[in-house]
């Protein structure tokens, strides 16, 4: 007899198996090759690109084990999006291109199956929102909720909630804006821990999440766990190299990775174990580069 499986049960336990890291810049130029994430950690060399090229943008899961990239900057802002097919493999620009074109945003997913772009650069900074379907249809701008920044991160809480926090507002700031399993962005939640923007996070331990590394005006090494309850936790001295505009992806369904940077530009990689802690670093694969983005997929 087959076992009976509860309805919406798949996108819950999916979809987190992988990663990417794509895009980005290298010092000298904007990219998009990827580098894939095994689950078990192991950061795969250089895909070559399919895309436009671009740095500043964000990445988020939909679909229960598809991604998306969207946004960024290259010789000027953007709002295109390259889907990731649960397999890895990302697919040329969308034509339909919706948003605001911005650099500099934040995405996760929520709902289980759904994703959000959040906040960023344009003409100036800006809290609007954009809604992921978990066909990966990007929505029309959704106002935005809560203090208007840019280089915050993002990342999945509570199974299908997420978490916009940290950033630039003209300052560094530790606020926080929480996403409900609807895709509502809350007001401001003030902020735990050191103010910085440039961070990464990603989801861990299947329910929680963390932020991690980041800029003050120098390059900072700490974290701050999320609880499942989307309560951000007290700085934690971090493990590995400090650094900033670095991209983190949650993999082996219940892990997580950081990865790439600047100050120093590096390829290196930092593992997420499923209780939140960080491991020392992990010899870089592939192109040594910053201002990319990541997200999970399978």
């Amino acid at each position: 007899m087959f076992p009976i499986i509860p309805a919406n049960s798949v996108a819950a336990d999916s979809g987190n198996s992988e990663g990417i890291f794509g895009f980005g810049y290298d010092g000298s130029s904007v990219i998009s090759m990827t580098n894939l994430v095994s689950n078990a950690g192991v950061v795969s060399s250089d895909v070559t690109g399919v895309g436009t090229a671009r740095r500043y943008l964000a990445a988020c899961e939909f679909g229960g084990d598809k991604g998306i990239f969207g946004f960024g900057r290259e010789a000027s802002y953007t709002a295109v999006t390259n889907l990731v097919s649960n397999a890895g493999v990302v697919a040329s620009d969308q034509a339909a291109v919706t948003g605001t074109v911005r650099w500099a945003p934040a995405a996760c997913s929520y709902g289980e199956d759904k994703g959000i772009f959040g906040f960023g650069y344009a003409a100036s900074l800006t809290a609007v929102t954009n809604l992921v379907s978990n066909a990966g249809v990007v929505s029309t701008d959704v106002t935005g909720v809560g203090t208007a920044k840019w280089g915050p991160a993002a990342c999945e809480f509570g199974g299908d909630k997420g978490i916009f926090g940290y950033g630039n507002t003209g300052s560094v700031t530790a606020v926080t804006n929480l996403v409900s399993n609807a895709g509502v962005v809350s007001s401001d939640v003030t902020g735990v821990g050191t103010a910085r923007y440039y961070v990464a996070a990603c989801s861990y331990g299947e329910d929680k999440g963390i932020f991690g590394y980041g800029y003050t005006g120098g390059v900072v090494g700490m974290t701050n766990l999320v609880s499942n309850a989307g309560v951000v936790a007290s700085d934690v001295a971090v493990v590995g190299t400090a650094r900033a505009q670095l991209a983190a992806t949650q993999y082996g369904e219940d892990k997580g990775i950081f990865g790439y940077g600047n100050e120093p530009k590096t390829a290196i990689t930092n593992l997420v174990s499923n209780t939140g802690v960080v491991a020392t670093d992990t010899t870089g694969v592939g192109t040594a580069r910053g201002y990319l983005a990541a997200c999970s997929f399978n």
